[in-house]
């Protein structure tokens, strides 16, 4: 039969070891002390520390973190009062100088950052420090990495959020702020009015040039249809004349081959007066050779009556 204290001893070496078994997440380091004394930094994974000789001295996460300071009362170089809240962004890179290399590491970093920013400030003018934020910040990233690196922390960048002057300055700079805006505002209209009568310049001159094109296409083709209706009524009073030419030319023939004699030719002649006497001349000019048949004409008529 086994001793009830036996029972009693082991189970109080099972507390002790379940209760010192310990498991290291992720992102984390643990500083472990044994006898007091640094003895080693825990990683990922499953530890077991000796009970009564080893303690978890210090928990460190090694994500990046922030740290958001409140506005801090800053003098510039022309000694303006301005408001300044700084963030930073750091991260523990070695957990045994984070343990040991600074007592409260976040307070000694909120102080380290406000004289470094008071420094920085105090070498710049208001109107730098409002137009320089880059500037600044690179150089409290530069010097607060280089303070902090023997705490084993590495700062990663540094930001100045607000920047607050004193009312009656933020005052006028609003006024002025107002007055560029206002400015700026001119010159657009300006700009666009300048340009929307360029387009309507432009668009005038489009248009007429495009009037001018259709007024020549239109002499063009008309100046084309004249042309083209002359030469069609050249072409035709041409085919009329030799029309007629032909027909004469005909006529004549015919009589030729006929053989007319005199009388014949006489009575032609009176025939062709006739069609020249229905004119509308005042005067008709009879050849001689005819006025003797018109004498003949009239001797017959008076011998008739």
């Amino acid at each position: 039969m086994i001793p009830f204290s036996f029972l009693i001893l082991v189970v109080i070496i099972f507390i002790l070891v379940i209760t010192n078994i310990v498991v290291v997440q992720q992102s984390r380091a643990y500083v472990i002390e044994r006898l007091g004394a640094f003895h080693s930094v825990w990683g990922v994974g499953l530890h077991v520390k000796i009970p009564f000789l080893d303690r978890i001295a210090r928990k460190v996460s090694m994500k990046e973190q922030v740290l958001d300071y409140p506005p801090q009362p800053v003098i510039t170089k022309d000694n303006v009062t301005m408001q300044i809240d700084t963030v930073v962004y750091f991260q523990i890179t070695d957990p045994k100088l984070y343990a040991y290399g600074v007592e409260q590491p976040m307070a000694a970093m909120e102080t380290l950052t406000a004289t470094t920013l008071r420094n920085i400030i105090g070498d710049l003018e208001l109107d730098q420090t409002l137009t320089s934020r880059d500037v600044v910040n690179t150089k409290m990233r530069a010097i607060l990495d280089e303070a902090t690196d023997p705490w084993g922390i590495k700062v990663n960048r540094v930001e100045l959020k607000n920047i607050l002057p004193p009312a009656d300055i933020q005052s006028s700079m609003e006024k002025q702020m107002k007055a560029e805006r206002d400015r700026r505002q001119a010159i657009l209209q300006a700009e666009g009015q300048k340009k929307s009568a360029i387009l309507i310049a432009e668009g005038e001159r489009e248009s007429a040039i495009l009037r001018a094109d259709a007024d020549k296409q239109a002499a063009i083709l008309k100046a084309e249809a004249e042309k083209q209706a002359a030469i069609l009524r050249a072409d035709g009073e041409a085919q009329a004349i030799l029309a007629v030419q032909k027909a004469l030319a005909d006529s004549l023939e015919l009589l030729n081959q006929k053989a007319p004699n005199d009388q014949v030719i006489k009575l032609k002649s009176i025939e062709a007066m006739q069609k020249v006497a229905d004119g509308k001349a005042t005067k008709i000019i009879i050849p001689s050779e005819l006025q003797g048949l018109v004498g003949m004409a009239n001797g017959i008529v008076e011998s008739m009556k």
